[in-house]
């Protein structure tokens, strides 16, 4: 940040009071004569700036109130000779969830052109509650994403051009957090994807299809005879006929009021991943358009290996996954929690590393996750999030994309950076070792003993926390060695990898089975076997050379073992490649094969969180998930 990028701007709000589900509006006016401007540009929670009525910067980033990021947008070609006016509407959610760490309610911007400030956020921008959408609502889509929103478009007037009334000076508000520019690219619309009309589900409900999958903002155009309420539901399938718009707690619908006669109205705030529109009249429209402007990471595909036309499709729906889960960071479903994990943005990352060949995204994601500052030492379940809830094991998952980005990108100046972060997350592991011990589950109300969606493995509450669950050691053990990896990249003496060959020893005392010649997944007097954890005593090393033939023969022939779900499936794929490639690699591209080939022929053009599909949880299964995307880098690196 320049000297003089907000040397002029205050963080203002609209009240003394804000509450969770609030939307301010900002007006002002400032000359312009010429010049190069740019516009800069924070907020807590999310913004859109207009200027001269038009859309011309949108989305905050998501990090914490401790580390604030701002935008800095070219808006020369939006200016005109002589007034210009500036409108800003903010959306501050005011309540966390794991996509969101609470802050301050504010907007700061500044408009500098020539080196000169023309306008500035202060007591002078004119401002009010917004009178359109409905404030304090707080009625939530997901616990994950948090609210959705409700529309008035009968109480609109031309406030974007001055013109609005119930403006009064905006009010200073008390903070001044650390700013730093925007760590990777702003999110690009592209042209709206409209919905085709498909049928009637029911009296004055409407269905229409996107055609696959898509992410973006909603645009509604509707004409009616009078003035009502539209409920728009939206969703990746139609199972049931119609969009599944309540499942459990979850509601997947936003309101908007139209007036009578026509309502053109975008929403810039939420994004909406579906590809079925379903809208609900009180009475008949006349005439409706509705569409979704998709918001796209800015990317260049890199050519895919030789594949053949099966392969290529599998291919396509997994580099299309992968650019559906890229927002302001990495998510791991766009419909249903668009969060940023790290066990799934591990996968994201990877395969990315062979489909755009960037590095830009994945650090910015690593930064974000490091800013984490959860007083136990591990990290929380999502970032950027104050929620209690943390997963032990993706804390661990961490180390492998810290490795991986090493090894793709060569940064070490970035590794030096979190260093320090990576050691007290060790540490904080270290610390609950009995000395040549194994691990213990984590024990109390904020942790999650998952490994994956399996039964046994998905940290049900009925689990003995008295007993040491194997994929736990085997994740720490793999922590060490990569932490080994990347302290020697940065030229510090550790122990790190002789600590995990002293952990690689207690895992093979501790699970293993002498009577099945396999892995426990823990030392019960009746225990299950997984594929998941004979996997990682491969990967890890605790599987001594002279068992992993067997080991890996069982994993793919043995159907008594509990099998291994698709986020975990690179884990089964890893160990059988690291003990025999040429044996296992046909296995390989046929499991693919099989597991995917159902995923192309849904039609939506992109893979599933497991294998069930919709189905799965309840029936709320993502039909686009990110962890899913894997076939990528197998197809790289075996073809």
């Amino acid at each position: 940040m320049s000297a003089k990028t907000f040397d002029q701007a205050k963080w203002i709000w609209c009240n003394n009071a804000p509450g969770a589900d609030e939307y301010g509006e900002f007006y002002t006016a400032f000359e312009w004569h010429g010049e190069s401007a740019t516009l800069s540009i924070s907020a807590d929670s999310d913004y859109a700036a207009y200027l001269n009525g038009t859309l011309c910067a949108f989305g905050q980033y998501r990090s914490y109130p401790y580390d604030k990021v701002y935008d800095t947008v070219d808006i020369t070609s939006l200016c005109q000779k002589g007034k210009n006016h500036l409108a800003v509407l903010v959306w501050y959610y005011g309540e966390s969830n794991m996509t969101y760490y609470p802050g301050k309610a504010g907007l700061l911007f500044q408009i500098n052109a020539a080196g000169q400030c023309l306008v500035a956020s202060n007591t002078t921008v004119r401002s009010r509650m917004s009178p359109t959408y409905s404030n304090h609502r707080q009625k939530k889509i997901t616990s994950q994403m948090g609210f959705g929103f409700a529309y008035d478009a009968t109480r609109e007037d031309d406030w974007m051009q001055g013109s609005g009334e119930s403006f009064v000076p905006a009010v200073l508000v008390p903070q001044q957090p650390p700013l730093r520019p925007r760590p990777c690219q702003k999110l690009r619309i592209e042209p709206p994807r409209p919905g085709v009309w498909i049928k009637h589900t029911d009296e004055h409900t409407d269905l229409y299809d996107l055609g696959t999958n898509t992410v973006g903002l909603l645009q509604l155009t509707a004409i009616s005879p009078c003035e009502q309420t539209l409920v728009i539901a939206y969703g990746e399938h139609i199972a049931d006929g119609r969009v599944r718009r309540l499942i459990g707690k979850r509601d997947f619908s936003v309101e908007i009021r139209v007036k009578a006669g026509e309502t053109v109205y975008l929403n810039p705030f939420r994004r909406l991943g579906c590809r079925y529109l379903e809208v609900s009249a009180e009475a008949p429209l006349t005439a409706c358009r509705i569409e979704i402007l998709p918001t796209v990471y800015p990317l260049r595909e890199l050519p895919p290996p030789p594949l053949s036309q099966a392969e290529q499709e599998i291919y396509d729906i997994c580099v299309n996954t992968l650019r559906l889960c890229m927002h302001e960071h990495y998510e791991d479903c766009p419909w249903r929690e668009q969060a940023l994990y790290c066990m799934d943005s591990r996968n994201q990352m990877l395969c990315g590393y062979y489909a755009f060949g960037e590095t830009a995204f994945p650090r910015a994601n690593l930064e974000l996750i490091a800013g984490d500052r959860r007083p136990d030492g591990l990290l929380s379940i999502c970032s950027p999030t104050d929620t209690t809830l943390c997963i032990p094991s993706f804390s661990l998952h961490y180390f492998t994309e810290c490795a991986e980005y090493l090894r793709y990108s060569g940064d070490t100046a970035f590794l030096r950076e979190i260093y320090p972060k990576l050691e007290r997350i060790l540490q904080a592991f270290l610390n609950r070792r009995p000395a040549s011990g194994v691990l213990l589950p984590f024990a109390g109300e904020g942790y999650w003993n998952f490994y994956e969606w399996q039964k046994g493995l998905d940290g049900h509450k009925s689990i003995d926390l008295s007993v040491p669950d194997l994929p736990l050691n085997a994740l720490f053990s793999l922590a060490l060695q990569q932490m080994a990896e990347i302290a020697t990249a940065l030229g510090i003496p550790n122990t790190y990898a002789a600590c995990a060959a002293d952990l690689n020893q207690a895992i093979l005392c501790c699970f293993w089975d002498e009577k099945r010649q396999l892995f426990s997944d823990r030392p019960t007097a009746d225990p299950t076997y997984s594929v998941l954890s004979n996997a990682l005593a491969v990967r890890c090393g605790a599987a001594t050379e002279s068992r992993v033939g067997d080991i890996c023969a069982k994993l793919v022939q043995d159907t008594t073992l509990t099998p291994v779900s698709l986020s975990m499936q690179c884990f089964l794929f890893d160990a059988l490649l690291a003990t025999d490639p040429h044996q296992y690699r046909p296995y390989i591209l046929q499991k693919i094969e099989q597991t995917y080939r159902p995923m192309v022929e849904c039609g939506l053009g992109t893979v599933w969180e497991t294998e069930q599909g919709e189905a799965d949880f309840g029936g709320a299964g993502s039909l686009c998930h990110g962890w899913s995307a894997m076939p990528i880098y197998y197809y790289h690196i075996l073809k």
